[in-house]
């Protein structure tokens, strides 16, 4: 069993739709060129598939990949645009669930790794990477930083978008490291607005650099974008790459 909330069909329906800044061919093709970088002539498995947002086109760059989902509803929308022969996709979580292989590259993007509300969970998904990975592979996982810079005193609430079409922001309990983003979309036309909700448990860098030595990798890089930019202490995401001993 796993702490992660279950996508269901709807937002699975929705979701590429939705995220129209993350499936642009700008973000997508600066990802996939990361990531093709490091599998090289490998295999690469990613946590959390989804709807292959990442792991589709990276397919078609010529990398053989293999998919972990949750949802069967994230991985039956996947599986309209490519068949399991193609990219086969594992139903179970990024935490424990073992595929056959050996792969040069394992990654985890878009904040996904917060997923997992338990500090134990997310270690245990850093065991699981290196438990995949040949001798010297690598390990990639994007994240957000937590926000707790815009927080004065009092205030739990931080604002990440606010657009004609959607309201978000993140509340947050800076005790348990627990991060709820609340989101108000607007459908249609009528004026109308569908409001959703997401647990995280977010975890700083360094923690994750411990998470990973834990798992016996260490850290190659960090930057703060798939574009490769320095990371400084305003980037409001990173890149990390944490690679096996050979």
């Amino acid at each position: 069993m796993t702490s992660s909330e279950m996508w269901g069909r709807d937002a699975a329906e929705r979701y590429d739709a939705e995220e129209t800044e993350m499936t642009s061919a700008p973000v997508l093709g600066a990802t996939v060129g990361f990531l093709a970088e490091l599998a090289g002539d490998g295999c690469a498995l990613e946590f959390a598939i989804g709807t292959g947002r990442v792991g589709v086109p990276l397919r078609e760059r010529g990398v053989p990949v293999t998919g972990i989902e949750l949802s069967e509803h994230m991985a039956a929308v996947l599986r309209r645009k490519v068949d399991e022969d193609t990219l086969p996709v594992v139903i179970g979580d990024m935490a424990t669930t073992v595929v056959p292989g050996e792969f040069s590259l394992v990654y985890l993007v878009y904040n996904t790794v917060s997923n997992l509300l338990t500090q134990d969970e997310q270690v245990e998904c850093f065991r699981n990477a290196a438990r995949h990975l040949r001798p010297g592979g690598r390990f990639v996982v994007e994240l957000g930083v937590p926000p707790l810079r815009f927080l004065p005193p009092g205030q739990v609430a931080v604002p990440f978008d606010v657009s004609e079409r959607h309201l978000g922001f993140d509340t947050i309990d800076p005790v348990e490291q627990m991060l709820v983003s609340h989101h108000f979309t607007r459908d249609g036309e009528d004026g109308r607005y569908r409001r959703g909700a997401s647990r995280h448990r977010y975890a700083w860098p360094a923690e994750l650099d411990l998470m990973a030595r834990i798992a016996g990798l260490e850290r190659e890089r960090r930057v703060a974008d798939w574009d490769g930019a320095p990371f400084t202490q305003d980037s409001p995401k990173h890149i990390s790459v944490w690679r096996k001993s050979a």
